[in-house]
């Protein structure tokens, strides 16, 4: 039986092994990482310039992605006729697979839906967070209020909006990502430049 002191060299151990790796194998090429975070920083300003098109985009990929998903189901059905569900499983894979086409032939609808759903998950999950700050206040439940009142908030703005906000909810939390992600490359490079000198 492993006790914590064993337990905390092993994660020790597995961290600087990490640390190692990302010494030797990177610091000498952190330019490459400045430049993929410029990238992403170029997408994400692209996307905040065009928040429309990007929403749209983004619903027409998830219903491809559906489509894609649903073929897979169908062929998966055929193939493995014996396991006992084919008749369900080619149901589930033909449903995707209109789905996603009847998403793609109408990306509009597909956007303010998913930005109706994003409301509704949003509202959900700052309700949950505020009754969980509730039983975790003394280890930083404070936190818990403040993301739950953020979620809140953005959820009852998005449906202030709504269905008007479908068509750039979508881009903007593309935007989001691509910035956020961007950013980290930077601070990775930054910080692998700093390891190098």
């Amino acid at each position: 039986m492993i006790n914590r002191k064993q337990e905390a060299d092993v994660t020790h151990r597995e961290v600087v092994a990490v640390r190692g790796d990302i010494h030797g194998a990177a610091a000498h090429r952190w330019w490459v990482y400045a430049l993929l975070g410029v990238l992403f920083l170029l997408m994400a300003a692209f996307v905040f310039g065009h928040l429309i098109a990007a929403s749209i985009v983004s619903a027409i990929f998830f219903g491809a992605a559906l489509t894609v998903g649903g073929a897979f189901q169908v062929v998966h059905a055929f193939w493995e006729r014996g396991w006992g569900g084919f008749a369900l499983s080619l149901i589930v894979g033909i449903l995707y697979l209109i789905g996603g086409l009847w998403l793609m032939a109408n990306p509009l609808a597909t956007s303010a839906a998913l930005t109706l759903f994003i409301a509704a998950v949003l509202l959900v999950s700052g309700v949950l967070r505020l009754v969980l700050a509730y039983r975790l206040w003394p280890v930083g439940g404070w936190m818990l209020v403040l993301s739950g009142i953020i979620a809140i908030l953005a959820g009852l703005v998005i449906l202030a909006g709504w269905p008007a906000s479908g068509l750039v909810v979508l881009g903007i939390l593309l935007g989001l990502d691509l910035l956020t992600f961007g950013l980290f490359w930077l601070v990775l490079a930054l910080a692998l430049r700093e390891l190098r000198a």
